[in-house]
């Protein structure tokens, strides 16, 4: 998943960030409000937020996110730990709440739930046609048997299953795969999907052209 991870603590953010990209997620961090509108309307997975950063309120932020008709799901990062911190949290429109200090590896467990909400609640397994997407798992089978795929094919496969039957832009599409990093001239997407195809089986993304790519689920 693609996740814009904001936290104004150097090394938290900057251990947050590397811990969450072993484990296969590209990760934006920005350290104030700022930073993070100079994003711009960047397609993401999940929102990581701190509720205090040097620029004003993560939670403001996200009331106004809200507001907009912006659904992104929202994890609030904070050491505020009274329970109408986290009722204030949840009512604001966060989905979820962590208390500082945390394990990295809780939040990554609260990570892959929020993946299997997102995809509508599959706890085995998306299937599309003879191929099954195992989020928990990060693991892809293909009449059974499981498909060995690289990071970065994995990180393909995840945000087009997640919006499953719906079309993602080439330029989002690469965004969600390779965040800030995405070279508009590259052809590195093609690449990934085309061993995809390969690996998967050519039916699995759909080219819809002038538009993007697009995978059915049953």
């Amino acid at each position: 998943m693609r996740l814009l991870l904001l936290e104004d603590d150097p090394l938290l953010g900057e251990g947050l960030r590397d811990y969450l990209r072993a484990e296969g997620h590209v990760v934006d961090w920005c350290r104030s409000l700022a930073e993070a509108g100079r994003l711009g309307p960047e397609p993401v997975d999940v929102l990581l937020l701190d509720w205090q950063l040097p620029d004003g309120s993560g939670l403001d932020w996200l009331r106004l996110r809200r507001g907009r008709g912006d659904l992104t799901p929202a994890l609030m990062m904070t050491a505020r730990d009274l329970l109408e911190h986290r009722v204030e949290g949840l009512d604001a429109g966060a989905d979820d709440y962590l208390v500082k200090p945390f394990a990295p590896e809780e939040l990554a467990a609260r990570l892959r739930a929020m993946g299997r909400r997102v995809a509508g609640g599959a706890t085995r397994g998306l299937r599309f046609g003879e191929v099954e997407v195992d989020l928990a798992a990060k693991a892809a089978r293909r009449s059974g048997q499981r498909v060995e795929l690289t990071a970065r094919e994995w990180a393909v496969l995840e945000a087009l299953a997640l919006r499953a039957g719906r079309i993602v832009s080439r330029s989002d599409l690469e965004r969600l795969v390779l965040g800030l990093e995405a070279d508009v001239a590259s052809n590195a997407l093609e690449v990934h999907v085309s061993a995809l195809r390969r690996k998967l089986g050519h039916a699995l993304v759909e080219t819809v052209r002038g538009l993007g790519y697009r995978m059915e689920k049953e």
